[in-house]
């Protein structure tokens, strides 16, 4: 009998299981519009892979975490000791995300594999805070780094007013959200030409440093960890901006299902990625130190331009060109990995039938892209970079906690489902304890931050209850989100992924 879901979309069945619902869709007939299947086209392969990777990864931290990681170290040798662990700590991510990334092949990250081992209320708070925190918080750090380099080079002397940034910020959004509409091939391309930037900005770094090193003239390295920060909370909290600048590590993840045989691009991409994100990003800060004495890096909003006026002259304004380059390419290839996230949710049920809709001309996601396009925008409303940081990684690192639970359940509940890549036990153990120590040390250090990214969290409670398990809803209200579907279905020129 035909009747209205949750979200108001046209059903003739009961809902099947997630995974029946998948099965089912890829047995469809074509619509009738076009006369063939409409489906995410899988166009990345291995070196698209490790572009979206290091796309996402060589963003906007690396030229503005070693502040935050500095200040809440307190020593210049303990910021690289952490710079070193960050690495390390997301090479064992890594591995473990090889084994769910192949065990689990489908779209959608931590949501997917949260949903397969503890079920739908946690992936659903996870598709929460991901919306609401973690992903547009992300968007808007790379859009203010990405305004505050343009602008920089103009205002030498004196801050630069914040109202221009976020206005620089939404430009950068909102035009990186219309590329990501208009062909998932471009916007891979354009990964391309960012990372020649990304990496010729830190290489010049590096360079830069070296001949430093060579002149006999850096002197931050001397005492190097007189006033460390002993505090374990302090020290957890000093991980939050190492880790930001690493995150995207697991985003490839997001995307399986566009990845041709993911079974060995996946982890090839992630192997070849993050060993060598580790050695430049080490080798970045060891750079920044030999030129920059410790109190002029924690006095500089744009370490990078700092860095350059010190060193390359009348070149100078090299620098906060390649940086900003870096950010937009880091912005443009995060919109893309995290809106599919917010697609297969929307696919799952867990959030409104529209937003699972694929526009018919050019095959992407487009009203997930625009909706996460402008929940970013409202985070450009602060331009407090250091704060926006906090609050992300501490969510994002819970969950990323609850998926390598999930692996270790999975291992133990289903011994013997297919593992292409299967590592060693110790390997998500060992990762377990120090993503706890990440999570619950820092409760007494920043209890704001914390607390309320907690209280954000437990609002997903009662809008799962109300919006995802309450089924018999009165008609007008189903009646309504019907509507509103359709409607976004014309606006979008969009169809259901058949």
């Amino acid at each position: 009998m035909t009747g209205l879901d949750t979200f108001g979309r046209t059903v003739d069945r009961p809902a099947a299981p997630v995974g029946a619902m998948e099965q089912e869709m890829d047995r469809r007939p074509s619509d009738s519009s076009g006369g063939s299947h409409v489906k995410l086209r899988k166009e990345l392969g291995l070196v698209e892979g490790v572009a979206v990777i290091l796309g996402i990864i060589i963003g906007s931290g690396i030229f503005i975490s070693p502040v935050g990681v500095l200040q809440e170290c307190g020593s210049v040798g303990m910021s690289l000791v952490v710079w070193t662990l960050c690495g390390v700590l997301s090479m064992i991510g890594a591995l473990c995300y090889a084994e769910l990334g192949t065990t689990i092949p489908k779209s959608g990250g931590d949501y997917a594999y949260i949903l397969e081992a503890f079920g739908p209320l946690p992936a659903f708070l996870f598709l929460w805070d991901a919306n609401l925190i973690f992903v547009p918080t992300t968007n808007a750090i790379m859009g203010l780094t990405f305004g505050n380099y343009v602008l920089q080079p103009f205002f030498p002397n004196c801050d630069v007013n914040s109202a221009s940034v976020r206005l620089l910020a939404a430009a950068a959004i909102c035009i990186l959200t219309f590329v990501n509409c208009y062909n998932v091939k471009v916007t891979a391309r354009l990964q391309n030409v960012f990372m020649v930037t990304k990496v010729s900005a830190l290489l010049l770094v590096i360079i830069v440093g070296l001949v430093v090193l060579c002149m006999g003239k850096g002197q931050s390295f001397d005492n190097a960890f007189v006033g460390m920060k002993t505090d374990p909370g302090q020290i957890a909290v000093s991980f939050y901006s190492g880790i930001f600048s690493y995150a995207g590590w697991n985003y490839l993840n997001f995307m399986t299902e566009e990845l041709r045989d993911p079974y060995r691009n996946l982890p090839r991409s992630i192997y070849l990625s993050l060993p060598l994100v580790t050695c430049i990003y080490v080798l970045a800060n060891v750079s920044y130190l030999m030129v920059l004495s410790p109190a002029e890096m924690l006095a500089s909003d744009a370490i990078a331009v700092t860095f350059a006026n010190k060193t390359l002259g009348v070149m100078a304004w090299i620098m906060p060109l390649f940086v900003a380059f870096s950010a937009f390419g880091g912005l443009s290839v995060h919109i893309m990995t995290s809106s599919r996230l917010c697609f297969v949710g929307a696919r799952n049920g867990h959030f409104p039938g529209s937003l699972a809709l694929i526009g018919q001309s050019y095959v992407t996601p487009m009203p997930a892209l625009v909706f996460l396009g402008l929940l970013s925008l409202v985070y450009l409303c602060t331009s407090d970079i250091f704060a926006l940081i906090n609050y992300a990684s501490f969510i994002e690192s819970s969950f990323i906690l609850c998926s390598i639970c999930g692996l270790l359940y999975l291992r133990w509940k289903d011994p013997h489902r297919e593992r292409p890549i299967k590592v060693n036990i110790l390997v998500p153990v060992v990762f377990l304890l120090i993503c706890g120590f990440l999570v619950f040390m820092p409760l007494y250090v920043k209890p704001v931050e914390v607390g309320m990214g907690i209280l954000i969290t437990f609002t997903g409670v009662p809008a799962y209850m109300v919006f995802v398990y309450w089924k018999k809803k009165p008609a007008w209200a189903l009646r309504a989100i019907a509507r509103f579907n359709v409607f976004t279905q014309k606006l979008f020129l969009a169809v259901k992924e058949e």
